[in-house]
């Protein structure tokens, strides 16, 4: 692979790129209630309408039709979490080659139905764009294929680039920032390579998870840096080492770098299916819910953004676990674990309260109740809110009132689980600890969990809820005697799932513990 491209060599690479004997100019659209809402004009690219829902197909053909034809029949291999793989597969069926598509087992069903479609040849190991990139390598050299990279190849990159050249094209007034989602670095490489060398005025920042940041982490210690773990509601952009020439373009060229969390995602899918009436992927969402963090932090005011709508490759039943986060997401809800004494007239008084609340009254979205003691009464409420920041407040209003109070609206625990189990108390649970762990949503995970545990450890609280995710979280509360300490210990690091300890949690005190 070609290193150390100069600005021009990007520049002609990208105009000369092929990509439309598959890719469409995709639209470049105004979100109306969107701009209304931050005061800034907001454009949406929608790579999520291309043939194969997203982007990859243009990296993927250009890098094709550049190779000579004995490279061709011998075929083609890749590595991807899914869109990736589709860009090739579709490219392959065009150009009548083979096509070996590796993935990570956990690529949504979508995309793996998808590649099949196409014609790909689908093996599925590891968990992670990493290890499929591994085992990629080794069938290259078994079968004699020609390596397809996802982001960290010249020619990739360029026709990633060519998304910039539309934009330019289609919006020839002012443009302040475009923002660009970032896995590997590919499409943002391309991005801005385009966009510094014919409008350098305008800003390119990219975007990733806070679960998923691998390119800022490696920005930011001048060295490319390898994530343990990556997150996988955003399968899309879950890369836990980006390419050495995307490293460096990025680097060069991107003016700054945005994270946002899952609740932002959720939110910014709802904002774009408001405005389009389409639901792009998680990783499709990120430009937008980067746009609104951005307005909010920097209170800007009439400038003008593009953000890339990158893949649309979501799997239905995901949309549970997406339309319930957005709302916490947006802050439009609002959650407390309030104590009150446990007499008479006291919910009706809390009520009262609640229906005073400055701005006008709430609806109350959730309470959850169950008696456990003789003189308090602990219980979980949901809210709906006005805006963002408003709990702080309601918390506030709530204890000058009488009512001791705890803001949960930014609790994880609190969200993901304490919500549907309140009431839980109980004093057999001695030595009791509680962990929150992210498991891969496959046959045996659990019982990798049940084999490595020692058999004198007691299960006093478990609790899984299936949000139609790649990935099930889940609450174990655990007996594990103080001296066993340094053995848990060591039985969590083997494990190997990502995990929080919430032993000390304030809902998990008021409501689960004795």
């Amino acid at each position: 692979m070609k290193k150390h491209l100069q600005p021009a060599d990007y520049l002609k690479k990208i105009l000369n790129a092929r990509v439309y004997d598959v890719a469409v100019e995709s639209a470049l659209e105004p979100a109306k209630n969107l701009s209304r809402r931050l005061h800034n004009k907001v454009l949406l690219k929608r790579e999520d309408q291309q043939a194969v829902f997203s982007f990859k197909l243009r990296g993927a053909y250009n890098k094709m039709a550049q190779l000579p034809p004995e490279q061709l029949k011998r075929g083609v291999i890749c590595a991807s979490a899914g869109n990736h793989a589709q860009g090739v597969a579709m490219s392959a069926h065009r150009m009548g080659v083979r096509a070996v598509i590796v993935m990570p087992v956990t690529t949504p069903q979508v995309k793996v139905d998808a590649v099949k479609g196409l014609g790909g040849e689908v093996v599925l190991v590891g968990d992670s764009y990493s290890d499929a990139y591994q085992h990629a390598l080794k069938l290259q050299e078994a079968q004699g294929l020609t390596f397809v990279h996802p982001f960290d190849d010249p020619d990739v990159i360029a026709g990633q680039g060519t998304i910039a050249m539309e934009i330019l094209r289609q919006h020839q007034g002012p443009l302040d920032a475009v923002f660009v989602a970032i896995g590997g670095g590919g499409l943002v490489s391309g991005v801005a390579s385009y966009i510094k060398a014919v409008r350098p005025e305008i800003k390119v920042i990219g975007v990733q998870m806070n679960d998923s940041d691998a390119m800022l982490r490696s920005v930011t210690a001048k060295k490319r840096m390898t994530l343990d773990d990556v997150g996988l509601f955003a399968d899309g952009t879950a890369v836990k080492l980006v390419g050495e020439e995307t490293f460096r373009l990025a680097r060069e060229l991107v003016d700054e770098f945005i994270v946002v969390d899952t609740d932002a995602a959720c939110a910014a899918i709802k904002d774009i299916f408001i405005d389009t009436r389409s639901i792009v992927e998680p990783s499709g969402a990120l430009a937008v819910a980067a746009i609104k963090q951005y307005v909010a932090e920097k209170k800007t005011k009439g400038e003008t953004y593009a953000a890339i709508l990158c893949g649309a490759n979501m799997n239905f039943d995901r949309l549970r676990f997406v339309a319930e986060r957005a709302e916490v997401g947006e802050e439009r809800e609002a959650l407390f674990a309030v104590t009150m004494p446990e007499e008479r007239g006291s919910f009706r008084r809390f009520l009262e309260v609640i229906g005073a609340l400055p701005g006008g009254a709430r609806n109350v979205t959730e309470f959850n109740y169950r008696i456990s003691d003789a003189s308090q009464a602990h219980v979980f409420v949901g809210l709906t809110t006005h805006g963002k920041g408003e709990s702080a407040r309601i918390a506030s209003n709530f204890i000058k009132h009488g009512f001791a109070t705890v803001d949960l609206t930014h609790d994880d625990l609190a969200k993901e689980h304490v919500r549907y189990m309140v009431g839980g108390l109980s004093p057999l649970a001695h030595d009791e600890r509680l962990l929150r762990f992210v498991f891969p949503e496959r046959p045996g995970a659990l019982t990798k969990f049940l084999t490595h545990m020692r058999p004198t450890w007691n299960i006093s609280l478990f609790h899984y809820r299936n949000q139609g995710a790649d990935y099930g979280k889940i609450l174990v509360g655990m007996q594990v005697p103080k001296s066993d300490t340094k053995a848990f210990n060591s039985f969590l690091a083997t494990l190997g799932y990502p995990y929080v300890e919430e032993t000390d949690n304030p809902a998990y005190r008021l409501f689960l513990r004795s």
